[in-house]
């Protein structure tokens, strides 16, 4: 039986009654798909289900195969032995065991075929760029990026036959992401992969579009998918123009039927008034005109209701993806005033910025570099947050730090309040108009912020740093990408052409950060040096 996934009728629900799926059905074979689809659809859940960490509320799922599952957040126990953490610690123990001359049965039993198991791991490891983590150490603290590779490793040791991806690249650095796509690339089993990463996408065979809790097929990869959904909004917005016309030409011609109606009955009346025919004939006549007109009224008013149903329709087609357009005047900086003046600044775990760094007039300018490099270290520092070992960085303009943790909101607040507190001398319906904007429509506005999904949450931080008062001539974002889904990533980029003032971002997303027209690149790697998009890519 090749390998396969299989969900059948599938429904679940959220214990406060938010439904997810209701009769889902969609099934995985060979080869890698790219699962997308916006922020709150279900990506994850569906993951989740399918990996058996959770259960469904109706339906089945049934897997042909071994399941390998990467969650989107990976925690590991920092006292754990690297070879336990890559699930092998049994066998290496069994095989050290024969080694030194035990031959109880139960060794041989542990071991199995897999008598290069230290081979395999430490060629594992070192495919994905973590050959200098031995396999007898302690985890120890490892970063983010290192626990999602140490994660893959464990899996790619298992050899399962469906691998379950959700947001990979999350955390890694570029060189780490290089090794992930090389793995991808070489997988031959069954995969599904949750991501907003365009590089990665393009490496999958076949797109599912979860959308409203269905899934639509796309061959190919994501840059073909996006080619196809172009080519379908374009003919679904004709067709709403098409049944917009229609509605309009059936709403039209129902108002001069009822006139010619209308005309018809005064003109029967009149008659019936003055006697001119035999009172019988004049009924007959009545009755035939009442029942032509009330046939004649139904055949528009169907007319009507099936032109508004095709526009509903076609309206349906039409894909609300709607983009923040904001002006941000206030946020301008002109060319060559001076921003950012970084002094001889050692950071407090080890980076620094040799000499010095000036940043001037409304640059943008990517912070790159490996993980643990020290780029939040940096923004904490230039944000007031951190203080430096030695050295000093002074901003000359009001400035905002966007942490990745989206920690500037409190959740007990709506995020009308939240943006209020950043900006305390406006009125509610200015806030509420400004928020607008940024998509919080009415009730939106009124949500708190705990309840909102990641997508909705960063909208929400992003609004309250580019609204507040001062307006922000220096803006700071770290890994803004991160667990964004592609309607948010564009939201994202939309909100960023407004802003006219001084921008540094820290990423590992290229394909971003080239999105929003970077003019300066530094590589943070020991010291804080200039750099360009070849030399990293």
């Amino acid at each position: 039986m090749s390998t396969s996934i299989t969900c059948t009728s599938l429904s679940f629900t959220w214990p406060d009654g938010t439904p997810v799926f209701e009769g889902l059905d969609v099934a995985f074979g060979p080869g890698r798909t790219g699962l997308v689809g916006v922020n709150g659809s279900g990506k994850s859940t569906l993951l989740k289900l399918i990996a058996g960490e959770l259960a469904p509320a109706d339906g089945a799922v049934r897997v042909a195969g071994e399941v390998g599952y990467l969650p989107q957040n990976v925690t590991l126990d920092t006292h754990l032995r690297v070879d336990a953490a890559l699930g092998i610690a049994a066998k290496r123990a069994a095989l050290h065991a024969i080694e030194a001359g035990h031959v109880a049965e139960e060794h041989f039993e542990t071991v199995g075929d897999d008598w290069d198991v230290e081979e395999r791991a430490l060629a594992t490891l070192g495919e994905l760029g973590l050959g200098h983590i031995e396999l007898d150490r302690t985890i120890g603290e490892v970063s983010g990026g290192e626990s999602v590779l140490l994660r893959l490793a464990a899996l790619l040791l298992r050899r399962p036959d469906v691998l379950l991806l959700d947001e990979p690249t999350n955390n890694l650095d570029l060189y780490a992401r290089r090794r992930l796509y090389a793995a991808v690339e070489s997988w031959p089993g069954v995969m599904v992969v949750v991501s907003h990463d365009r590089e990665l996408l393009d490496l999958v065979d076949q797109i599912a579009d979860l959308r409203s809790g269905e899934v639509t097929w796309y061959g190919g990869n994501f840059s073909a998918y996006e080619e196809v959904l172009a080519t379908e909004q374009e003919a679904a917005e004709r067709m709403v123009r098409v049944a917009e016309a229609d509605f309009r030409k059936q709403k039209r011609e129902l108002v001069d039927a009822q006139v010619k109606l209308a005309r018809r009955k005064r003109y029967g009346q009149k008659m019936f008034e003055q006697k001119r025919e035999p009172k019988i004939v004049m009924g007959a006549r009545k009755r035939a005109a009442q029942e032509s007109a009330g046939k004649h009224r139904i055949m528009h008013e169907e007319r009507l209701s099936e032109a508004k149903e095709r526009l509903d329709e076609a309206v349906d087609a039409v894909r609300d993806d709607d983009e923040i357009r904001v002006d941000l005047p206030y946020t301008a900086v002109p060319p060559g005033r001076d921003v950012l003046t970084l002094m001889d600044l050692e950071l407090a775990y080890g980076a620094r910025v040799a000499g010095g760094l000036d940043l001037r007039g409304p640059e943008r300018v990517a912070l790159i570099g490996r993980n643990g490099a020290g780029k939040t270290t940096l923004l904490r520092t230039i944000a007031g947050e951190l203080a430096p070992v030695s050295g000093e960085a002074r901003a000359h303009v009001p400035l905002r730090f966007l942490p990745q943790r989206l920690d500037v909101l409190d959740g007990e607040l709506s995020v009308a309040e939240n943006v209020a507190r950043f900006a305390p001398g406006a009125t509610n319906n200015r806030v509420r108009a400004r928020l607008a904007r940024f998509l919080f429509r009415g009730a939106r506005a009124d949500q708190k912020a705990a309840t909102l999904s990641g997508g909705e949450r960063f909208r929400a931080a992003l609004a309250a740093l580019m609204l507040a008062e001062p307006a922000p001539q220096l803006l700071m974002l770290d890994e803004p990408t991160n667990n964004l889904d592609m309607a948010s990533v564009r939201q994202l980029t939309s909100a960023l052409e407004s802003y006219e003032g001084a921008l540094i971002v820290a990423s590992h997303d290229l394909p971003f950060l080239e999105s929003i027209g970077i003019t300066r690149w530094l590589l943070l790697d020991g010291e804080l040096q200039e750099t360009t998009p070849e030399a990293i890519g």
